[in-house]
């Protein structure tokens, strides 16, 4: 089926034999035992990370819940994975996916720069006890380590849009049988980019953006194999990351409409992008669908089309970005990505401000989040912040 097809009906295959149409939203927090025997049983299935029992229970919710399973089932099938996991957000999933590694004794990083600040600050400060070695996209060969757990990188990356080749990154991990590379896929997408398909073990959504699509949801989810499933499903059940039934059932409903939003939002950012670049104010505007920001032709072979995702830096820095961003009415200026309203925001005073001083973002640089509305209103309301009306 396409991406479409599959995105309305993943995840509800049972609901007709259930006599719903909707998916049922189970807030239980705890289920009735059967007996002692099955309920330790169920108990330790889960715990460790395993799927539930058929027959048994689901003992409680920090384990297992039925609709946060419905949205990790059609994650999954959209990113055509064995399985996937959610999380309360994006960090607790970036987290699980550290402590995982560390598990199996390997608490080295290899990790290409940008990421998303958060990212970048917890591999940075060494926060979950792990060690991070920073290198470019093809210095990854050279970075790893025996001891080397996972290889993180984000494409296209927070804030500033570059592209990586999966295939080239997963062939300096050593091939998918090699060290684990975990993709970002945030920006991308399940509708324009599948890292698994191109060797990726692990690829990691912040739900909250563009697969909630509302503004009103918090989540994470990493789509990857069976065995990195049950390590990650075994962390959550420790640290309690587990995403919330009420959250996964928005989620869930936002992938209905997720093709539909990503693919009119880029229609936007192109027609954006290319009046932005021509602006006598604007010094250099990044976007995946400029030649000149796409080198090694990633879109139309790894990537389906450039995204909704812009970032432009401003001739007069930092006081004019500042400017430009309070001076927006029609676009919002926030934090956070993939709504259906526009957001504009300065990434190196916010989301980017832990990162160190020589990797943070230009200071005159703006990130744009494309939205539903009309590009040539988007256009008329960023015309006016830029003093050209």
């Amino acid at each position: 089926m396409s991406i479409d097809t599959t995105a309305v009906h993943a995840g509800r295959g049972d609901l007709a034999g259930r006599g719903v149409h909707v998916p049922p939203i189970d807030l239980s927090t705890t289920n009735p035992l059967p007996d002692v025997g099955l309920g330790g049983d169920c108990y330790e299935a889960l715990a460790t990370g395993g799927q539930p029992l058929p027959g048994g229970t689901l003992v409680y919710q920090r384990l297992w819940n039925p609709t946060t399973g419905r949205f990790e089932a059609a994650l999954a099938e959209l990113e055509q994975a064995d399985q996937a996991v959610a999380f309360a957000s994006g960090m607790a999933a970036v987290t699980a996916c550290l402590l995982a590694a560390a598990a199996e004794g390997r608490r080295h990083v290899v990790a290409v720069r940008p990421l998303y600040g958060g990212t970048d600050h917890v591999l940075a400060n060494g926060l979950l006890g792990t060690e991070v070695t920073w290198a470019t996209a093809d210095g990854v060969a050279a970075a790893l380590r025996p001891d080397t757990g996972l290889v993180v990188v984000e494409t296209p990356a927070n804030p500033t849009l570059e592209l990586l080749d999966l295939a080239d990154l997963v062939r300096q991990c050593g091939g998918p049988d090699g060290v684990p590379l975990l993709v970002d896929n945030t920006f991308a997408t399940p509708v324009l980019q599948q890292p698994l398909r191109h060797g990726a073990t692990l690829a990691l959504h912040s739900a909250t953006k563009y697969l909630g699509g509302h503004g009103d949801v918090l989540g994470g989810v990493v789509a990857t194999n069976k065995e990195w499933a049950e390590r990650l499903r075994r962390v959550r059940a420790v640290t309690g990351g587990i995403l919330h039934p009420l959250g996964a059932y928005l989620l869930h409903r936002g992938l209905q409409t997720l093709p539909l939003r990503v693919r009119h939002q880029s229609e936007g950012a192109h027609k954006l992008a290319h009046w932005l670049c021509s602006h006598p104010a604007v010094e250099r505007v990044y976007y995946p669908g400029l030649p000149e920001c796409d080198p090694r032709r990633v879109v139309g072979r790894q990537m389906s089309g450039p995204g909704a995702m812009l970032a432009f830096s401003l001739r007069g820095g930092y006081a004019e970005a500042a400017l430009v961003a309070g001076a927006c009415s029609l676009i919002t200026h926030a934090v956070s990505l993939g709504g259906v309203d526009t957001l504009i925001q300065h990434p190196a005073s916010l989301t980017h401000r832990p990162v160190a001083e020589h990797a943070k973002p230009h200071a005159g640089l703006l990130r744009l989040s494309v939205g539903l509305e009309d590009p040539e209103d988007l256009r008329m309301d960023l015309e006016r912040a830029l003093g050209g009306e």
